[in-house]
């Protein structure tokens, strides 16, 4: 699965640490990405606690790093048909190659994966800024 969210940017909106933490602050990150959907009062992101995930966490990465990532996801199980990977290249790459800015969680360790979080095998996220579109995307490419 690969769950786009879009967020507008604030027309003053600042560096990427402060969007991270508006980001992180926002209902929609509120997503445990195991069936649950967004769930205002969820103590989880992803497999992590959601306490524990903050700006410091997250680190620059280049869009080559995030090719690399997403396309060994992608693929993991053999090349995928080629309708579903235009899909890919134009709804999650397109939008890796518009973004100024990419964000990873690197600084999450073990002891941040909530109680049922290793029911991620694979968990991808990544965080594009794109001040031309005015948009904030939350990336994330999972499997349960």
């Amino acid at each position: 699965m690969v769950d786009l969210k879009h967020l507008r940017l604030p027309a003053q909106s600042g560096e990427a640490q402060e969007l991270l933490s508006a980001l992180i602050g926002h209902e929609q990150f509120r997503d445990d990405y195991a069936g649950g959907g967004v769930l205002s009062e969820v103590a989880r992101h992803g497999p992590y606690w959601l306490r524990l995930v903050a700006p410091d966490v997250y680190e620059a990465v280049s869009r080559e790093r995030t090719g690399c990532v997403l396309w060994g996801w992608v693929n993991q199980f053999g090349d995928v048909p080629d309708e579903l990977e235009a899909d890919v290249r134009q709804e999650v790459f397109g939008r890796v190659e518009a973004a100024d800015h990419i964000s990873y969680p690197s600084g999450l360790g073990n002891g941040a994966i909530h109680d049922w979080g290793r029911v991620h095998e694979h968990f991808h996220e990544f965080v594009l800024i794109d001040r031309s579109a005015g948009r904030i995307t939350l990336l994330v490419a999972a499997d349960d």
